[in-house]
């Protein structure tokens, strides 16, 4: 049996902060990923736009690690999206300017992601799935994971469910909630021609907003998938390759020396299910002051709305040593889909890391103390305190 401080279970942008800031704190710390690179979505899913830290309006709202990780995105150089108003100093940065928000490679982010969780001492284990946990007394006591060596128990003193798909919460009897609505059908990819690579964002938005009637594109197909079923992930990858493969044939009519050049290695898939939380955050309580905030995220979709995130919408008490970051945290269906984007990730992962290395109990810790690391770390807690 290997026996860990800190388990991280999902190597995307929430995991790979959780992990590095329980590392931080001195911590045994191991990660499992499923695939062979770190970045989840961001890296094998080539959603690889790194959305606004900044509220729209010249503030910056998300800091720590979610602005260490942008920079170390671009460490060679950004794709598109590069906000000299913000990176250079150059310009303004009213709600006319660009947002705060890069557009990254996927295979350099993912390899120098790598390297920094290593420096920092945390074990990676890829080609890994939690499959299952055991429980005693509203812990979970081990967690069983199957790779190409079979099938491994860990002991571990607490865990951060950061699967996207809130698997280990699911595992262990915590209460969760599905996303209803299903994922959309998304096909993005890359093409290299004589002007350069490119990121073609192939589908709608990835879930249709009535906040922007008339804007949606025509959606790719009509059905909608959960992301939590073997065979209907298959079926989507399959429908979305040949959506890839029509869209390119399409484009050559007209540019005969366009070649993809990369498609997703993972289902392009959003929302899946979330933790039922000690709190729900809802999309109707921006700026507003929460005691137990542990940061602060901004609205990818709209200039302007501000998030203090409590610290609460991380955990439910029924199961005391696990915490959630990224896209399984405790919010509404609305506020989701702006919850489970690269900066949110990388907020909530500084938190529940931070939170991992300090306690095996997240219901009976004190959250002053938590905060305290976290202004220790960069972050910055509420929205008043960028306003002053």
């Amino acid at each position: 049996m290997q026996k860990y401080d800190v388990a991280v279970c999902g190597g995307g942008f929430a995991g790979i902060s959780a992990a590095l800031a329980a590392a931080r704190e001195g911590k045994k710390v191991i990660l499992f990923e499923k695939q062979y690179m770190l970045g989840g979505l961001g890296t094998a899913g080539l959603v690889t736009i790194y959305l606004p830290l900044c509220d729209g309006f010249g503030h910056q709202v998300s800091f720590g690690i979610a602005e260490e990780l942008l920079k170390l995105s671009i460490t060679y150089g950004a794709e598109d999206k590069y906000p000299e108003n913000w990176l250079d100093n150059i310009g303004t940065r009213t709600e006319k300017d660009k947002r705060y928000e890069v557009q990254y490679n996927a295979n350099v982010f993912a390899i120098l992601a790598e390297k920094l969780l290593l420096e920092n001492g945390v074990d990676i284990l890829y080609g890994s799935y939690v499959v299952d946990v055991s429980t005693e007394n509203n812990r979970i006591t081990k967690l069983y994971v199957e790779n190409k060596s079979g099938r491994t128990e860990y002991c571990v003193g607490s865990i951060v469910d950061a699967t996207g798909d809130c698997d280990i919460a699911h595992f262990a009897g915590v209460p969760t909630a599905l996303f209803e609505r299903g994922n959309v059908l998304a096909a993005w990819y890359y093409y290299t021609n004589p002007s350069g690579y490119h990121l073609q964002m192939l589908g709608d938005w990835d879930i249709p907003d009535v906040e922007r009637p008339g804007k949606e594109e025509k959606p790719l197909t009509n059905r909608r998938f959960t992301g939590l079923d073997g065979k209907e992930l298959s079926e989507q990858v399959c429908l979305s390759h040949k959506t890839t493969l029509e869209h390119w044939l399409k484009k050559r009519e007209t540019d005969r020396e366009a070649v993809i050049s990369t498609i997703a290695t993972i289902p392009q898939i959003r929302m899946t299910r979330k933790i039922v939380g000690e709190y729900e955050l809802a999309h109707t309580e921006m700026h507003t002051y929460f005691e137990d905030s542990i940061g602060m995220v901004s609205n990818w979709k709209h200039r302007g709305p501000v998030y203090e995130v409590p610290f609460r919408t991380l955990y439910n008490k029924e199961m005391k040593n696990l915490i959630v970051a990224g896209r399984c945290t405790s919010v509404n269906e609305t506020l989701w889909d702006v919850m489970r984007v690269i900066p949110c990730c990388a907020v909530t992962g500084q938190a529940a890391g931070t939170a991992a290395a300090m306690t095996d109990d997240f219901s009976a810790l004190d959250v002053s103390k938590l905060q305290e690391k976290l202004r220790n770390n960069g972050v910055v807690i509420h929205e008043k305190d960028i306003l002053e």
